[in-house]
């Protein structure tokens, strides 16, 4: 087994930013740099600093981080045809940017050079040495950015390589090969990059997109082939169909391969950092995403789950407490008990597998599915089912009623309202509240009244609201399926409701996020007095 580590690249401040949805503050910006370092991130691509007077303001703001792994790169293109590199705006700003390590990229398809740049050859490789050197003699570490050079290397493989050789002459420290369409097949990166590696005497990087869906598998080959370094962003954002996936290329080199690439005892938070990354971004991790996503470790069928059960090997290529993940079993119809009782287990740990109360869960969970209910990815509401099954569980609140008002109106006018009724105890508590809908008037109401009771639900916020038809040849009749997803800042939970009437739906799952909030809370409350 290959134990000698490369290293890694990311380029989700650059690249990353360049995909649609994705927007970073400054703040944000400087929050990821620290989250990669943390993580054990070799070498993180800024931003291009020549690009606009923002981009130098943020490697102003970076300088200043106290780094304890990772180096900051700047990124810009080579000096413009007839141009001195002296006297080029963009090479003078990668230098100002005062990072130690530069990435200049520059053509290498003829094609490229033929009709966009529209310039010679021998003026093409004059920009890239002269540029590249310019940048060693100010004291720089230079990255060569070979850019479109698989389909390059696929018209003219010599055009491309002279390409290359040009950045060698002018002293670049490592050459990366980029695909920069993603066009590129694994069995053909392979053989390019080991065709590079052996004819080049720096290290070869490399630079995979996704418009294939192949940008993993090119750079895991690659590595395999002699390259020392993978570029790519820690969640795949990028132009287009995004970039290479470190966060499945780390654990597919280390773990499966035992080639380091961060330190080892870092891979183990590797989930962790995916889900703060997404956060930052405002975006969610998906939930397929391998290594890393909510269903990457999820086991829904019987028969896999009882193979898992008994021995996780049986449907499962690693095991998910290396990279920070945990196996899941989500309650559906097509579960078996095996399936239902590891989770109750989880719950109730001294509940047995063949025990009437085992079966009287699960005959609750069948009922409530005729009826429309689906307990797969509301663990929160199936917690509450199983506490009220087992007698277990005391509601925190008694709604006495709650009513909505809503109507047509104008701008500010527009909306609903809603008046609900709780009992806490002894205490009866009116409240009214105004909303953009009346699910939102309900929600209002309900956490304002229940807040004077219970402040930690202030802090709760809903974070996604699904509704579903169940049966859509009863038309506005049918019965429709609720899911709510809140979070409390630690933490989110899912919770679901159904009925004929889409607010009642709303109430039922509304009613069960505080609920599973108030039991938590309780819980650790209750963890946090034991000595």
């Amino acid at each position: 087994m290959n134990t000698k580590g490369i290293s890694i690249f990311d380029s989700t401040l650059r690249d990353g930013a360049q995909g649609k949805g994705i927007s970073f503050s400054i703040e944000d910006r400087l929050a990821i740099v620290r989250l990669l370092d943390c993580l054990g991130i070799d070498l993180i691509e800024a931003g291009n600093p020549g690009s606009n007077p923002k981009e130098l303001a943020f490697f102003e703001r970076a300088s200043s981080l106290q780094l304890q792994h990772a180096k900051l790169v700047s990124f810009g293109s080579t000096c413009r045809k007839g141009c001195d590199p002296r006297e080029d705006r963009n090479l003078q700003a990668l230098l100002e940017s005062g990072t130690e390590v530069c990435v200049v990229f520059g053509k290498c398809w003829r094609f490229h050079v033929d009709s966009v740049l529209e310039t010679t050859e021998e003026e093409n490789l004059r920009m890239i040495r002269e540029s590249v050197r310019w940048i060693k003699e100010n004291g720089r570490s230079v990255i060569f950015d070979a850019e479109h050079f698989f389909d390059g290397f696929a018209d003219d493989r010599a055009f491309a390589m002279r390409a290359v050789n040009a950045a060698v002459e002018g002293g670049a420290d490592m050459v990366c090969l980029c695909d920069t369409n993603g066009g590129v097949f694994p069995q053909d990166a392979q053989r390019v990059v080991q065709y590079v590696v052996q004819r080049l005497p720096v290290p070869v990087s490399v630079h995979f997109h996704d418009d294939c869906g192949m940008a993993v598998a090119n750079s895991v080959v690659s590595v395999l082939a002699g390259a020392k370094q993978v570029q790519g962003t820690f969640l795949g954002f990028g132009e287009r169909c995004g970039n290479a996936n470190l966060s499945a290329i780390i654990p597919n080199l280390q773990i499966k391969r035992g080639i380091e690439c961060i330190p080892q005892e870092n891979i183990g938070q590797l989930t962790r950092y995916a889900h703060e990354l997404a956060a930052i971004a405002n975006v969610e991790v998906p939930s397929g995403a391998p290594y890393v996503g909510s269903h990457a470790f999820a086991h829904k069928a019987g028969m896999h789950a009882d193979g898992v059960i008994k021995a996780s090997r049986s449907f499962e290529h690693v095991d998910p407490f290396l990279v920070g993940n945990k196996r899941r079993f989500p309650t559906s119809e097509i579960s078996g008990r095996a399936v239902v009782f590891a989770r109750v287990k989880q719950i109730l740990p001294e509940l047995t597998l063949h025990s009437a109360e085992t079966q009287k869960i699960l005959d609750e969970i069948k009922r409530l599915e005729m009826a429309g209910y689906q307990f797969e990815g509301a663990d929160a509401s199936f917690e509450l089912l199983v506490r009220r099954q087992m007698g277990l569980y005391k509601p925190y609140f008694e709604l006495k009623y709650y009513k909505i008002y809503s109507g047509a109106g104008v701008g500010e006018e527009a909306g609903a309202s809603a008046t609900v009724k709780v009992r806490v105890g002894d205490e009866v508590q009116l409240m009214a509240a105004e909303g953009n809908g009346p699910v939102n008037a309900l929600d209002t109401a309900l956490r304002k009244a229940l807040g004077l009771f219970y402040p930690v639900l202030n802090r709760v916020k809903l974070t996604d609201y699904k509704v579903r038809v169940l049966d859509g040849e009863s038309a506005t009749a049918s019965r429709v399926r609720v899911l709510i997803t809140s979070t409390d800042g630690s933490g989110t939970f899912t919770t679901v409701g159904v009925s004929g009437d889409v607010v009642d739906a709303s109430f039922q799952a509304l009613q069960d996020s505080i609920e599973y909030l108030l039991l938590k809370a309780d819980a650790q409350a209750r963890k946090a007095e034991q000595p």
